[in-house]
């Protein structure tokens, strides 16, 4: 059994931490770029160097046994470090330690954040923001993002959070489908082109008193996209109120009912980051301006919640 550091093969614990994180090969494969076979073969040569395997096989998944969670518990410290020191040297060498790294979902970048990224800047132009944006919910402290703006009930593992706003779902048209409508039933909209999941919109007729089996015409995995297909006329959009709330202060949507959808699991949006990173100015300033600006925007919602009804 290995009992020194000098053999150990080092290169191979970044592997090992993704593997037993993801407790699959192929998805921690997929995470470093590595293929199958190799993400497989660094798992065994580490084992063999140290004399003991480090997960129990499941089928296609890997569980941590007892001397792999030791493992884990062991290195997983130093392995964040030395990722915060990768940081601090690509900050060394780009002669800035002011740029913030942010992950958000697609739909709220392009329909909520960027218009109004040119205000953050005019108060903040000593900080640049990098935006990444993503479905998936990344490894922070992994992929060197500072913070994420999330949807959900939360906490997350390993990170800290400010519940921003919540969100719920409105009923939405353009300008020419909502005339057409104006004074109808909401009993005979199950008829028109609906866009969305079938289990929201049974939610919704259900909680408007005409339980239903619904089928829509498309269902979009980015509500952003989906808000689009509605401008253009596509159909009727259950939509995400905070994501629409410049397009209906626009005109280019309007709210068919005051009647809105919550679900208490999705309908809250989350500031979330590392915890090293919590008193970090940058940071703070950010959440500090989001706040205030979402604070605007929920009291603007409201006021069109009144109108709607």
């Amino acid at each position: 059994m290995l009992t020194s550091m000098s053999r150990i093969p080092l290169q191979t614990l970044p592997t090992f931490r993704a593997v037993a994180t993801l407790a699959n090969l192929r998805a921690a494969g997929e995470q470093l770029h590595l293929t199958h076979s190799a993400v497989s073969q660094q798992i065994r040569l580490l084992e063999e160097q140290l004399g003991f395997l480090l997960f129990d096989r499941r089928g296609r998944r890997v569980v941590l046994n007892a001397a792999g969670a030791a493992l884990l518990q062991a290195v997983e410290p130093a392995l964040a470090q030395i990722d915060e020191g990768m940081r601090a040297a690509a900050v060394a060498a780009t002669g800035t330690d002011q740029r913030l790294r942010l992950t958000v979902s697609p739909s709220f970048a392009q329909h909520w954040l960027m218009p109004r990224m040119a205000h953050w800047r005019a108060l903040h132009p000593g900080v640049a923001v990098e935006l990444h944006t993503s479905q998936q919910a990344m490894d922070l402290p992994r992929e060197g993002f500072h913070a994420a703006v999330r949807q959900g009930k939360g906490p997350w593992r390993g990170l800290e959070g400010s519940r921003l706003i919540d969100s719920q779902q409105v009923v939405l048209a353009n300008p020419a489908m909502a005339q057409r409508l104006a004074g109808s039933d909401p009993a005979s909209w199950v008829h028109e082109p609906l866009l969305g999941t079938s289990e929201c919109w049974e939610a919704w007729f259900a909680l408007a008193g005409h339980p239903c089996r619904i089928q829509p015409v498309a269902v979009f995995n980015d509500m952003g996209l989906m808000l689009q297909a509605t401008e253009q006329g596509l159909g009727i959009a259950l939509g995400r109120e905070l994501v629409a709330a410049d397009a209906l202060r626009a005109g280019r949507l309007v709210q068919l009912s005051p009647l809105a959808l919550a679900t208490e699991a999705y309908d809250a949006y989350w500031l979330v980051y590392p915890p090293e990173h919590r008193d970090w100015p940058p940071l703070l300033a950010f959440r500090e301006w989001l706040e205030s600006e979402l604070k605007i925007a929920a009291s603007l919602l409201q006021q069109a919640r009144e109108l709607a009804g």
